[in-house]
């Protein structure tokens, strides 16, 4: 269920990906979910999308498409900044969506890298939230 979440979130969101390269994706994705330190759900008689946290930082946040600014994504950012203290998210730089998601949310630029984490030239910008007044 949640790789199906992934799935969708990612095709309306990651849209300078190629459909073979998220299929490409999802043996990493299945294996994130099965080894991520802490795995959060947010349900409404079914799961509506899911943040993956290590340490301080969001590893996963994903959302059904199909429930999109609806406010889940919020719900579930400003609980792990609340609850678990999250000061870190890496986002892709051309997802502009999820950028300004984060950035409304209070997190800024700290750092860019050129490429993903499996190497691919996706740049990858570095975000952290500093310890200031809750949004």
């Amino acid at each position: 269920m949640m790789l199906n979440i992934w799935e969708r979130s990612v095709t309306a969101t990651h849209i300078f990906l190629a459909k073979k390269e998220i299929e490409a994706l999802k043996p990493e994705v299945l294996n994130a979910l099965q080894t991520i330190d802490q795995l959060y759900g947010y349900y409404d008689d079914e799961i509506l999308g899911f943040m993956g946290v290590e340490g301080e930082k969001i590893e996963l946040l994903f959302v059904d498409a199909k429930v999109r600014g609806q406010g889940v994504g919020k719900k579930l950012l400003l609980y792990g900044i609340k609850q678990l203290k999250i000061k870190y998210v890496d986002v892709n730089e051309e997802n502009q969506q999820g950028f300004g998601f984060y950035q409304h949310l209070g997190f800024e630029i700290m750092g860019r890298s050129e490429f993903d984490e499996q190497g691919k030239p996706f740049p990858i910008l570095q975000l952290k939230r500093e310890a200031h007044g809750e949004n």
